[in-house]
């Protein structure tokens, strides 16, 4: 898999970072579930999220929101290989493919059909979704998660969430690096409402310049995360986007390479004055 036009901009600070637009295709995602079910459904949202300004679309085909249960290869498979495969041959080729999953079978397969990013919301637990990277030259998103979906907000507990979390991080890019994958190819998430607290999360918003000061492309996932819903007394995801471009432009000044949305234009809008406000301070240091 050769190298693609967006891929040197992970890592090239005087470049703007890249949206990734979510794009579930499962019945039971917690803000979207059901929404784009059948390939012509999902490649017009992602036309849309492409012209509003997204370079990766993230598909997936297994639910990872709090309490949901896993879902099996084969019926993963039947829900984006589809989709996948109509994208590819649909949308322009720069706009890179994104496979949201934790199986190496999944994965495989999603890199047949056209994705070139396979993002890993276990952050690598399994080696050999590792070594699929390494042999395919795919990119790959490590994202820390404590314990599973199914349970994994029950009671999330860490003596210390920052330091444990970069730890964790951290040694899965080295794992990965260890089997063949170049670090340039290597992105790492914190993964916010991932067996997180509100306080955690906060803590981990708090502490982001830490997380892009390691090296690696830093990613980031607050899409109408549940814990800004609580800041801001909200209860419907979809009226959380004011909130999420919030923690984007505070991305930005912060490193974040990758930001994953569902709202595609109020986050460009978000990402792009952010951007030019540290290019303007940036230039007024150099004079």
């Amino acid at each position: 898999m050769s190298e693609l036009l967006w891929q040197p901009r992970l890592r090239d600070p005087q470049s703007p970072p890249l949206l990734m637009g979510i794009l579930n295709v499962t019945p039971d995602s917690f803000s979207d579930g059901g929404r784009y079910l059948t390939p012509a459904s999902a490649l017009a949202q992602a036309q849309l999220m492409v012209a509003q300004g997204a370079s990766i679309l993230d598909v997936g085909g297994e639910s990872t929101r709090p309490g949901a249960l896993s879902v099996s290869d084969d019926e993963q498979l039947r829900r984006v290989l589809p989709v996948l495969l109509d994208l590819r041959a649909k949308l322009p080729a720069d706009i890179a493919l994104s496979i949201d999953t934790r199986s190496v079978g999944v994965a495989r397969a999603a890199l047949g059909a056209g994705a070139q990013i396979i993002n890993d919301v276990s952050g690598g637990r399994d080696g050999t979704l590792l070594e699929l990277a390494a042999t395919t030259q795919a990119c790959l998103v490590l994202m820390h998660m404590q314990g599973e979906p199914v349970s994994m907000q029950l009671a999330p507990r860490y003596e210390d969430v920052v330091g444990e979390v970069l730890s964790f991080l951290l040694a899965a890019a080295a794992a990965a690096e260890q089997r063949g994958v170049a670090r340039a190819r290597i992105l790492i998430d914190p993964g916010l409402g991932f067996g997180k607290t509100r306080e955690h999360n906060l803590r981990l918003l708090a502490a982001l310049p830490r997380f892009a000061e390691t090296g690696y492309a830093l990613a980031l996932g607050t899409s109408r995360k549940r814990f800004m819903g609580a800041i801001c007394r909200e209860t419907a995801f979809t009226t959380l986007v004011g909130a999420t471009c919030a923690t984007t432009a505070l991305g930005v000044a912060a490193g974040v390479r990758v930001f994953r949305v569902h709202d595609v234009q109020a986050n460009r809008q978000a990402m792009e004055v952010a951007w030019a406000i540290g290019q303007s301070a940036r230039a007024a240091t150099l004079r």
